[in-house]
């Protein structure tokens, strides 16, 4: 009970200011009550009463003091000293999302600062960000695919494997059904009220084992929506060429070719929508607005436990009363 007094709180506050006004006053009255009470007179000297001090008269001082205490505690209680304990509980219908990225070399270009695979990575952070009440796993793809972060509710671990994604992980083109397949098998099994698939690339379909579309129907079946991104900026762009033979990569102006009639149709398949990205800004417009319209819907309560604590205080009150009463009608009693 008492170590709850720490947390403690007043409901009407205002009662203490009473405290400094009151008590003063209320010690000067009982101490004149005692002095009106019990008569003093004078003698020449004491000596004669040496040694003749009763121990009830000692006693007699403290009849003020229980009142006075009394009257305080009365008052603490009347502030009503309280503390609050409360247990939230949020029972959330959160959303499973696979976010799909394409690492092909084209991705290493030079349209977006540094290049396009270093801002999808910044961008999709700052989402997954936004986003705490979900589970997400990350596919990567390029000429085939694979997890590289399942399913998770961890999101410290699928921001530090996202920071991990880079050109080379595989080989190299651009298996886009590859990409909705490995997410599509990634969420086939949840039970979220919600199934969501993030597709960012910035190129045509030239590589995998699945046809885009056979992969988008199997996302239907599924119950997943497709949010398709083109990203790249209009007309050419600076960007990987070729190898050379030291495995550097040689650099030329080549146009930039994203197969938004298969994106768009992937989208519009499966219930999502098709955006076009073609710098930084507009890539984090899309994913505002893809947040915006894939909200978790959460459902919370809270309960609250609330404790007295100024029944110690009016026991006090009604003890130190007590003792005052019985020591005034009792030992006390021939001193009045």
């Amino acid at each position: 009970m008492f170590s709850a007094w720490k947390d403690m709180y007043f409901v009407n506050p205002w009662v203490l200011y009473l405290l400094p006004v009151l008590l003063p006053f209320a010690f000067l009255w009982f101490y004149l009550a005692y002095k009106k009470n019990y008569a003093t007179f004078t003698i020449s000297n004491t000596h004669s009463f040496a040694g003749f001090t009763s121990w009830k008269a000692k006693l007699l001082p403290i009849l003020p003091v229980l009142r006075f205490l009394a009257l305080a505690a009365i008052l603490m209680a009347l502030a009503r000293p309280q503390t609050q304990a409360s247990d939230q509980k949020t029972n959330t219908y959160g959303i499973d999302l696979i976010v799909s990225m394409d690492v092909s070399s084209s991705m290493l270009a030079q349209d977006f600062n540094p290049n396009r695979l270093e801002v999808a990575k910044e961008v999709a952070s700052q989402f997954i960000a936004n986003r705490p009440n979900d589970r997400i796993g990350l596919v990567v793809f390029g000429g085939e695919s694979f997890t590289q972060v399942p399913l998770t509710s961890d999101h410290v671990v699928v921001q530090s494997q996202l920071a991990k994604i880079q050109n080379g992980l595989l080989e190299d083109g651009t298996a886009i059904g590859m990409g909705i397949g490995t997410g599509v098998n990634r969420l086939k099994d949840s039970e979220a009220k919600s199934k969501v698939i993030i597709l960012m690339t910035d190129g045509v379909n030239n590589a995998g084992l699945i046809d885009p579309i056979i992969a988008a129907e199997t996302a239907i079946q599924m119950g997943v929506k497709i949010y398709t991104i083109g990203i790249g900026s209009q007309g050419e762009a600076y960007m990987p060429a070729y190898k050379l033979p030291d495995g550097s990569i040689k650099y030329d102006y080549l146009t930039v070719e994203i197969d938004e009639k298969l994106l768009t149709e992937i989208a519009n398949m499966t219930g999502g929508k098709y955006f076009r990205a073609t710098n930084k800004l507009a890539l984090e417009s899309i994913y505002n607005e893809i947040d915006a319209l894939e909200k978790t819907a959460i459902e919370s309560y809270q309960t609250i436990e609330i404790t007295e604590l100024f029944y110690p205080l009016a026991a006090l009150a009604i003890i130190l009363i007590f003792i005052e009463q019985l020591l005034r009608l009792t030992i006390l009693k021939v001193f009045q």
